[in-house]
């Protein structure tokens, strides 16, 4: 292993400064990615935010989704959608209807 790896990359620490708690399995912006809490985080703590893998997150009712589309973030009301003025989340890891109110998505893919 290289001298200077820090870790594998999958979770980073995170300092919640939200005003509110951060429940487990919630979507948060960190810069030009998101990370998914894998815990509750109290505000004004510290916690680890999960920044591999697929996971179920709240979808605009609005619109389908095709597999393997690019899907963004939005910051106000915390749903994936295809706006893509809104944070990069990754990729619909399956199809999601419209109407839908999930989606599975891969982050930061």
């Amino acid at each position: 292993m290289a001298q200077n790896h820090i870790q594998k990359g999958a979770a980073m620490p995170w300092t919640n400064g939200t005003g509110a708690t951060v429940t487990s399995g919630t979507p948060v912006i960190v810069g030009d990615m998101i990370g998914v809490a894998a815990g509750d985080i109290a505000d004004g703590e510290s916690g680890i935010l999960l920044t591999e893998e697929v996971f179920e997150l709240p979808k605009t009712a609005a619109g389908a989704i095709a597999q393997g589309s690019q899907v963004y973030l939005d910051a106000t009301s915390g749903e994936i959608g295809t706006d893509n003025t809104d944070t990069p989340a990754g990729k619909a890891f399956e199809t999601a209807a419209d109407g839908a109110t999930t989606v599975k998505v891969k982050i930061n893919a």
